[in-house]
């Protein structure tokens, strides 16, 4: 067994390897994002440089290589979340619908502000999201990497509700 069996679950290797198995051999790199979330749902949402390590040499990538693509990309975590993840779009067309709104009454039902968890450790607002690729439904958030369109304070309201 190597470090990498050990630092990655087999779950999350069996993932990568689906991934893998979908590009051509020498083009593992492509993979690499499927990969990083893979890794971050193992960790309970975010990355360490452990993992990040280990994904860089299951797809035989340079640490930095991946570094750059986990602080690049919005949807990764590097430092300790909640147990729910959510990100309301605040690009502008869902700004337009009335996304601010929905932040507002967020930050207001949960007592946090974006960029921080709830003291029991329930729920993360991320602190910006540029685009979710739901314009035509905004305002929208992304809960657990699902997605709820349409929103009204009352229809987040029971999604926030419904969450453990």
């Amino acid at each position: 067994m190597t470090d990498t069996d050990t630092i990655l679950s087999a779950h999350t290797r069996e993932e990568i390897d689906s991934w893998l198995a979908r590009y051509p051999v020498d083009k593992k790199k492509s993979a690499l994002l499927a990969a990083l979330r893979a890794a971050q749902h193992q960790n309970k949402g975010y990355l360490t440089t452990e993992l990040m390590d280990a994904v860089a040499a299951y797809l035989d990538l340079a640490p930095i290589e991946v570094y750059e693509v986990a602080s690049f990309y919005s949807m990764y975590e590097l430092q300790p979340v909640a147990r729910h993840n959510i990100a309301v779009c605040t690009n502008v067309c869902c700004m337009l619908m009335g996304s601010d709104t929905i932040v507002s009454h967020l930050e207001n039902k949960l007592g946090i502000k974006l960029g921080e968890s709830t003291p029991d450790g329930r729920i993360y607002l991320k602190v910006e999201e540029e685009c979710l690729a739901a314009c035509a439904g905004g305002p929208m958030m992304q809960v657990n990497h699902k997605y709820y369109t349409d929103l009204t304070p009352e229809k987040v309201d029971e999604i926030i509700d419904s969450l453990e």
